[in-house]
């Protein structure tokens, strides 16, 4: 019988590694290259973050050309949206660490268990935060100061929007356990099928194309629901059919108190991490509607333009937090240190190009979602002022991951805190009122704050006490 023919590691091609990374790669990542044990987790991560950012780029662009009104209804919910957001993404770190530290540990079994524990505490948390948001939407937006035009125009959104939470925590939580195993091609693959639902969905229901129904802003909601319940239900269709790193089993979908008990305390800070990072847009939302809806508006697409260039770069972080939880769990802490620092260097080369073209074609990128002259210079001014930090948020994102790799979410939420409550708020407004930059010190706020965080999570990291964190 002939024998099938290996490729040695040091002869594959970076084509050939791409391949292998969209298609899905079995390489065991506490072991071989660094370098390419990066690639393979990094690529489908990248392009992962790439098609969540999607969803909100899309929306806006078509939304766009409904108005002000209808842009600044995106925003605000957005804003109270990042609520959600903090939610599903402290409880995907904390399985993403869990589930890679089994797999670190070559017991997919357990890793399994860990991920149904996972989304039965979503599921809870998505009625929980849900249920009160179907009914209170129109109260929610007057709470952020809309105008009456405004939560005539977008309460059907918002109610759409925090309602229909439960395809945002099961779509993050999800992937997560997906990434954890080392099996990101697959999560890039289901945000695939979401996103050509959603693009397709998108301007029929907010325009009444063909046979769909004209319904404005709250279709760009409708449109986003249905393309990420139809990815929720494609990630269960995977996980009970299993890969070749992990598969539920129908026995393991029960509770297993001991862990989801684990999972609850370290999600607790990891929510909180998130909380107080996302609930600061809030505060320079606030901040910026002082300046009225055309501010707004202007902040609302630069930060949208922003947060997607930002979300590849989660990608890479992610595939920090993989690497760190798996070499971990496998007894390489010195290889889980590298990986980091190795990471963050290419996350900076990355964001730092990106920044610099934002700086340049601000204005050019903004008209692509809004021709309001009244817009267009506030967007371009966000957009501009907010790039100035992409290094520091390069390294300031990996360093967290790093972080919550380990299974230690105490010490970005500490950082957290004190970067964005503490320091970053203040000074939005200090800078914006007092000083009278208006907008653009709110602005400014973001780029000095998260730049004077990196500093600091680096410091933290290099002292080591994550390596010796249990979960």
């Amino acid at each position: 019988m002939e024998m099938p023919v290996t490729v040695p590691e040091q002869q594959r091609t970076l084509w050939s590694s791409l391949v292998e990374a969209v298609r899905g790669s079995h390489q065991d990542y506490t072991a071989g290259s660094l370098n390419r044990a990066i690639l393979l987790l990094a690529v489908p991560m990248v392009l992962e973050m790439v098609l969540e950012s999607l969803f909100a780029v899309v929306d806006v662009f078509w939304v766009g050309r409904l108005g002000a009104n209808a842009v600044a209804t995106v925003g605000l919910t957005e804003s109270m949206l990042s609520l959600v957001f903090s939610v599903a993404m402290g409880l995907s770190l904390s399985t993403t660490a869990m589930v890679a530290r089994r797999i670190g540990e070559k017991d997919p079994e357990r890793a399994a268990v860990a991920g149904v524990q996972a989304i039965a505490l979503g599921l809870f948390m998505s009625v929980a935060i849900g249920v009160p948001c179907l009914f209170f939407a129109p109260n929610l937006l007057r709470l952020m100061g809309a105008s009456p035009e405004i939560v005539a125009v977008g309460s059907g959104y918002t109610r759409i929007c925090l309602g229909g939470s439960c395809a945002v925590l099961l779509l993050f939580l999800n992937n997560a356990i997906f990434r954890g195993a080392g099996d990101a091609a697959i999560a890039m693959r289901l945000l695939w099928i979401s996103n050509i639902i959603n693009l397709v969905l998108d301007p029929c229901l907010i325009f009444g194309w063909g046979p769909f129904p004209r319904l404005g802003v709250t279709g760009a909601a409708l449109a986003t629901f249905i393309g990420r319940s139809i990815g929720v239900l494609y990630q269960f269709y995977r996980l009970l059919r299993g890969t070749e790193r992990i598969r539920i089993f129908t026995r393991q979908i029960r509770v297993h108190w001991d862990v989801l008990f684990r999972l609850v305390r370290v999600s607790i800070t990891g929510i909180l991490q998130f909380a107080i990072a996302h609930t600061s847009w809030i505060g320079l939302v606030r901040i910026v509607s002082i300046f009225g809806a055309a501010a707004l508006a202007g902040y609302t697409i630069g930060i949208r333009v922003v947060i997607f260039v930002i979300l590849p770069s989660w990608g890479l972080s992610n595939a920090a937090a993989t690497l760190v939880g798996q070499n971990l769990g496998a007894g390489h802490p010195e290889r889980a240190e590298k990986a980091v620092w190795r990471t963050g260097l290419y996350n900076v080369v990355f964001l730092g190009t990106v920044g610099v073209f934002l700086v340049i074609f601000a204005e050019p990128v903004v008209r692509l979602f809004t021709q309001d002259p009244a817009v267009v210079p506030l967007g371009a001014a966000c957009l501009r002022i907010v790039s100035y930090g992409n290094l520091g948020y390069a390294y300031f994102m990996v360093m967290m991951q790093a972080f919550n790799g380990a299974g230690d979410t105490i010490t970005p939420t500490i950082v957290n805190l004190f970067g964005f409550w503490l320091f970053e708020i203040p000074l939005a407004y200090w800078l914006a009122i007092p000083l009278h930059m208006r907008s653009n010190g709110a602005f400014f706020s973001i780029a000095i704050a998260e730049s004077a965080m990196a500093a600091a999570s680096a410091i933290l990291f290099k002292q080591g006490k994550w390596k010796k964190q249990k979960i």
